[in-house]
């Protein structure tokens, strides 16, 4: 069975939850605490988790920015990257009306993560490969991606679909000072 990315699902999010109570998150930065209140929203109302994942309008509540205050929420989707079973979760956002992303985001176009007991079999690459064509869709020109200085696995991810190295930054307080790189594939 090929790896596919699958819209999330009432049916399928059950091997989402899972993951979470794991100790996986999506939320590569915040981690257990991003997991533990993904897990509190799904308790409280799974439809409307499921929901909030596919959000092309950009609709609903404000999003708190890395300097505390608080701004409008993308637009965006997530698919979870899935093969016999739940594989990892990747997203898509971009700007205001299809616009670039605003200078407060600093995390680029796409964010994905894969568990580690799915590691090392390639669904980060596939993955990103099958959501190219939605940001294609989406009117995007390019998409950026930041990946940690010291995480060669996901810079040769980004590289396997014709990214290339855009930047490299201080990563601020979110990522204790270290070095990120910003990459970049051009559709």
């Amino acid at each position: 069975m090929p790896v596919t990315l699958e819209t999330p699902s009432l049916d399928l999010l059950p091997a989402y939850a899972d993951a979470l109570r794991r100790g996986w998150s999506s939320d590569n930065v915040r981690g257990k605490s991003a997991a533990d209140e993904e897990l509190e929203r799904i308790a409280a109302d799974p439809e409307a988790f499921v929901r909030s994942l596919d959000n092309p309008d950009g609709g609903g509540p404000p999003v708190m920015r890395l300097d505390g205050s608080l701004g409008t929420r993308l637009p965006s989707i997530r698919r979870w990257i899935w093969d016999e079973g739940f594989c990892g979760s990747i997203g898509l956002r971009w700007g205001p009306g299809g616009g670039p992303l605003p200078d407060w985001f600093p995390y680029g176009h796409i964010g994905y993560a894969v568990p580690s007991w799915r590691r090392g079999r390639g669904y980060a690459t596939e993955g990103l490969r099958l959501l190219l064509p939605e940001a294609r869709a989406r009117g995007l020109d390019h998409v950026e991606l930041t990946t940690d200085a010291d995480n060669p696995a996901s810079q040769r991810m980004v590289v396997k679909n014709g990214g290339f190295l855009a930047a490299r930054e201080a990563g601020g307080s979110l990522h204790g000072g270290a070095e990120i790189l910003r990459w970049r594939i051009d559709l």
